[in-house]
């Protein structure tokens, strides 16, 4: 049985972002401007011009829907701690040259404010830290100082991670989930419906259900995302599923990436509709399951249960 299967609820669908890249600065312009022979990148230059900034357009989404999601941040390592091998593909190393620091005064503004109105705050793990379990303690820490509390659990970036190294290195860290199980390439319920639980404890992994990017472009194909989007509701219904997809913030912009805040907003309305429970992981995992050993989430409801 899967952990909604003894709510109310038919399915569950939580909801995720993952803060890549808070800022389009004058390299990402410049590089896109140049890889896609596209103009348009260069609006970024304009004064107070930052369309990857959508922290309050999606809490602004959430809030009137009435639903809260999970935001992972990013603490990635210097240009000088980098292995040399990033420095020397284009992506990477604008990726490397444009990273942000989660205690900036305005990242850390957002978090907390994310934090004061219910939404979840998380771990993002950065790229080289699947086996690393010093320097994911140390991105773990950096956050928790600008929250002032402990986190619940994260994803890692490019969902880089090791079965099971990464989710032992989570649990002991103190994390009581993570969301890295899932493909880049691929939609669908390609791990089951169930949560896992890797060590037969309470630490619990989601699996990651849809990637926005694994659909067709909904700037384009807006009916044949939102097809694939129903598809995969339906589906969690009928299989009393726990669903979790991954928007990231950046492509909320509806000029940059027309089409992507159209469909997140139609997603939830839809899994409303159809009677689902929507929200955070470690939302879901207060409302509905055993978590023993992690003080961080506790058991509001009557837990349900997981399939072992």
């Amino acid at each position: 049985m899967t952990a909604i299967t003894d709510t109310e609820y038919p399915f569950a669908l939580c909801l995720t972002h993952d803060v890549d890249r808070p800022y389009k600065t004058a390299v990402h312009a410049a590089f896109y401007a140049l890889a896609e022979r596209s103009p348009r990148h260069l609006r970024a230059l304009l004064p107070g011009h930052n369309p990857y900034w959508q922290f309050e357009e999606i809490m602004t989404l959430e809030a009137k829907l009435g639903v809260r999601s999970a935001f992972y941040f990013l603490n990635e390592q210097s240009v000088r701690s980098r292995p040399w091998s990033d420095l020397t593909d284009p992506q990477t190393l604008v990726e490397t040259v444009s990273r942000y620091d989660v205690r900036d005064p305005a990242i850390a503004r957002a978090v907390r404010q994310l934090d004061r109105g219910g939404w979840e705050v998380g771990l993002h793990g950065s790229y080289h830290t699947a086996r690393d379990r010093e320097r994911l303690a140390e991105e773990k820490a950096r956050i928790e100082s600008v929250l002032g509390h402990d986190i619940a659990g994260g994803r890692q970036h490019y969902l880089r991670f090791d079965d099971p190294e990464t989710w032992r290195h989570y649990r002991d860290l103190g994390l009581a989930y993570d969301t890295s199980l899932g493909s880049t390439e691929e939609y669908g319920f390609l791990h089951g419906y169930d949560l896992r639980r890797p060590f037969d404890d309470g630490f619990v992994v989601f699996p990651l259900t849809l990637m926005e990017q694994t659909l067709p472009d909904p700037g384009e194909r807006f009916e044949a995302a939102w097809a694939a989007c129903e598809s995969l509701l339906t589906e969690a219904r009928a299989n009393d599923a726990v669903m979790t997809v991954l928007f990231h913030p950046r492509l909320f912009d509806p000029r940059e990436f027309p089409g992507y805040r159209r469909l997140y907003r139609r997603l939830i309305e839809r899994a409303l509709d159809m009677g689902g429970w929507v929200g955070s992981p470690g939302e879901f995992c207060s409302e509905f399951l055993r978590t023993e050993g992690h003080q961080q989430i506790t058991s509001l409801n009557a837990p349900g249960r997981i399939n072992e």
